[in-house]
């Protein structure tokens, strides 16, 4: 890794320190170049702006869940198992970064440029595709259809794992994302699909 490299990737794990260790605070380059030890000259050298540093995180988010993401989809046969493990991973993602989830959640995008609330949106909406995918396969797959479209199933499980996010932020961190999950997904998938072969029969 060059030295150039090497600071770039200082000044997004300082960001992200900073945007944890001050929740609710607006973070201005001279304060993230204080943090890092540099003039914010030397910031400007490595991103031309604060968007792009904030895209630069949103970046690291995109590979690091959606790399994962391919690979659960292919090793996992059942398509509710793949949907928990999907939403489990950007559960665990977030709890692990915390302030990299105040981006995600918009917290940290308060007076910032719309499109970097455009590009968290189109994270979302990139996860939801999968979602859907999944559940479209397991119709092929699987014989078994979700009780309601696949847009509205899709929608709900994305929208409760959105909801343990954003009680984290607004927890100030306290309230894990991973706290009771498990039990809830069991209650939130009781009855989810419904067989293809035998439209009067539903799954518990």
């Amino acid at each position: 890794m060059t030295k150039r490299s090497s600071r770039k990737q200082e000044i997004l794990e300082a960001l992200a320190h900073m945007l944890e260790a001050n929740p609710g605070d607006r973070i201005t380059t001279a304060k993230l170049a204080q943090a890092v030890g540099v003039s914010e000259a030397a910031l400007y050298r490595h991103f031309p702006s604060k968007a792009k540093m904030f895209e630069g995180l949103i970046e690291f988010v995109e590979e690091s869940i959606f790399s994962r993401v391919q690979v659960i989809t292919t090793e996992d046969a059942e398509a509710l198992s793949r949907c928990y493990k999907v939403l489990s991973l950007l559960l665990m993602f977030t709890e692990r970064n915390p302030g990299i989830t105040r981006i995600l959640n918009g917290d940290a995008l308060a007076g910032e440029t719309a499109r970097l609330r455009s590009r968290v949106q189109q994270f979302y909406d990139r996860l939801e595709t999968h979602l859907k995918q999944i559940l479209r396969d397991a119709e092929v797959q699987e014989g078994l259809r979700p009780m309601v479209t696949v847009s509205a199933a899709a929608n709900l499980l994305l929208a409760s794992a959105e909801g343990r996010i954003c009680q984290y932020v607004r927890s100030e961190f306290r309230r894990k994302p991973t706290e009771h999950w498990d039990e809830q997904w069991q209650l939130l998938t009781v009855q989810f699909f419904k067989s293809t072969h035998n439209p009067a029969q539903s799954f518990a």
